[in-house]
């Protein structure tokens, strides 16, 4: 999911107040966490702020989990058995990784997210609908659902390339975004041009 949300956030970088807005109304979802973390810790044993760290950087600094959501948790994982601590010589500095039984909750975790998704309805993101006021309503619903079909299967898809990974598909799939997103400013440019025209007479 980190995957979709960076790919979903790079489409805004050049704008620092959208990013900060995000920042405080961006919603995790319950449970959210505690999966990307035995994901980060499945792929090398990370601290407590080198997760923070690598969870910010992985979608554009738009989230960085609190020290009070993210330590509870290790504490917790640790406690039951998941992760263990992992020997360092850093002073004051505390890498844990997965325990066998901490992969199983792992894969049970990856199980029940696929269950989940087959089932999930992921609509346009409702800040995009505040872009749209000054657009007539029954056209601002058109451009809303139309938006929520598009993420929906992106949705769907980068969730499969996790799963089942393909260089070949990612290769088309790139493709066909950044054909889109030319399709796109082609569009955008004749909107503005058409615009100007009008602003000219």
């Amino acid at each position: 999911m980190l995957m979709l949300i960076s790919m979903v956030i790079s489409m805004f970088p050049p704008f620092p107040a959208f990013r900060h807005w995000m920042r405080h109304v961006a919603a995790v979802p319950k449970g959210f966490l505690r999966y990307q973390v035995l994901e980060l810790l499945n792929e090398r044993p990370l601290s407590g702020s080198e997760i923070m760290d690598e969870i910010e950087r992985r979608t554009y600094g738009i989230w960085r989990p609190s020290p009070g959501s993210v330590y509870p948790l290790l504490a917790w994982l640790h406690d039951s058995g998941y992760i263990r601590e992992v020997p360092t010589e850093e002073i004051g500095i505390r890498r844990y990784t997965l325990t066998d039984k901490g992969k199983q909750l792992l894969e049970e975790q990856r199980r029940i997210r696929e269950h989940c998704a087959k089932g999930w309805k992921v609509f346009a993101p409702p800040f995009l609908c505040t872009l749209w006021l000054r657009i007539p309503s029954e056209n601002a619903e058109r451009l809303h659902e139309a938006l929520g079909h598009f993420m929906r299967v992106l949705f769907k898809l980068c969730l499969d390339l996790e799963t089942k990974f393909s260089g070949e598909i990612l290769n088309e799939f790139l493709k066909v975004l950044n054909e889109v997103a030319q399709k796109f400013e082609e569009i955008d440019r004749r909107l503005l041009g058409e615009e100007y025209g009008k602003r000219s007479y």
